[in-house]
C-alpha cells in the first residue's frame, strides 16, 4: 500500500509516538485526519501537517460511530490509542475496566469494521494496529492492559484473514519498552529487568513497513526481549517465576504508580 497521496486517520496523534507518526506521514505526502480527545492538542498539529481533525473520545461508543463516519474515505487507519491500564485489577473500578476495554479493544476493533467496507469495495487499503508485547505475554500488574492486547493481536491476525484477497491488508505492530516518548517513557521508570529500549522512530519504521509490505505482525523490540517474550507466552508458568527471581516488581509498582492517573 502506497502512503503518498492515501488519506490516513491516525488515532492517538497526542501521545508521543502518534506524534512521530504524524510527522512521518506528513513527509510521506500522506493527506492526514487526526483524531484525539483535546482540542487544544490537536489544533497546533493540524496547522503544522496541514491536516484535517476530528474531536472524539474513543471511550464513548458514539464518538467512534461518529469519527468512522465523518472519515470517510479512508484508505489507511492506523490505530495507534491506547490507555496504559496498568495496575492490579482489585484496584480498578467497573468504569475503569469499561474504559480499559472500550479505548483500547473495541475502539479500534470497531472503527476497522466500520471503515473496511469502503476499502473492500475500492479493493485497496490497509489497516494497522499499534499493540505492545504485552499482547504476547503477561506480566505482573499488566491484567488489563494485557487483555486488551491479546484481543486486539487475536483480532488483528483473524480479521487479515477475514479480509485475504480484497486488496485490503491488516498489520499489527508490537513494540517493547519505549524511550524518549509515549505511555512507558512518561513513567521516567527504567525498563523492569534492565531490557533495552527502542525509540519512537523504531516504532514508526516498523508501522510504515507493516502497511508498505503487508506484514502481518512486527514485533519492535531488542532481539533478547524478543526471545524472552516468545518464551514467556510458550511457557507461562516459568516465566512468572523468573520475573519473579528477577526482583522487578519495584520498578514495575513505580510504573503503576505513574500511570494510575490515565485509567
Amino acid at each position: 500500500m502506497h502512503i503518498t497521496g492515501a488519506t490516513v486517520l491516525l488515532t492517538g496523534v497526542t501521545g508521543g509516538i502518534g506524534g512521530s507518526l504524524a510527522a512521518h506521514l506528513s513527509t510521506r505526502g500522506a493527506d492526514l485526519i487526526l483524531t484525539g480527545r483535546r482540542r487544544e492538542a490537536l489544533e497546533p498539529l493540524a496547522e503544522r501537517y496541514g491536516a484535517r481533525t476530528i474531536l472524539a473520545d474513543l471511550a464513548d461508543a458514539d464518538d467512534v460511530l461518529r469519527l468512522a463516519k465523518e472519515a470517510a474515505g479512508t484508505d489507511i487507519l492506523i490505530a495507534n490509542a491506547a490507555l496504559p491500564s496498568s495496575g492490579d485489577v482489585l484496584d480498578y473500578t467497573p468504569a475503569q475496566i469499561d474504559r480499559a476495554l472500550a479505548v483500547n479493544l473495541r475502539a479500534p476493533a470497531l472503527l476497522a469494521r466500520l471503515l473496511a467496507p469502503d476499502m473492500v469495495a475500492a479493493g485497496l487499503g490497509h489497516i494497522c494496529f499499534v499493540g505492545s508485547l504485552s499482547g504476547m505475554a503477561a506480566t505482573k500488574s499488566s491484567s488489563m492492559y494485557a487483555a486488551t492486547k491479546f484481543g486486539l493481536r487475536g483480532f488483528s491476525l483473524g480479521f487479515r484473514q477475514d479480509l485475504h484477497g480484497t486488496g485490503v491488508g491488516v498489520s499489527i505492530v508490537q513494540p517493547g519498552f519505549v524511550r524518549d516518548l509515549g505511555m512507558f517513557a512518561n513513567t521516567g521508570s527504567p525498563a523492569p529487568g534492565g531490557v533495552r529500549t527502542v525509540s519512537p522512530e523504531q516504532v514508526v519504521k516498523g508501522v510504515i513497513r507493516a502497511i508498505e509490505r503487508d506484514v502481518a505482525e512486527i514485533n519492535v523490540a531488542p532481539l533478547e526481549l524478543k526471545f524472552l517474550t516468545k518464551i514467556a507466552s510458550q511457557f507461562p508458568g516459568f516465566s512468572e517465576r523468573v520475573q519473579r527471581l528477577a526482583g522487578a516488581e519495584r520498578t514495575v509498582d513505580a510504573i503503576v504508580a505513574a500511570q494510575r492517573s490515565s485509567r
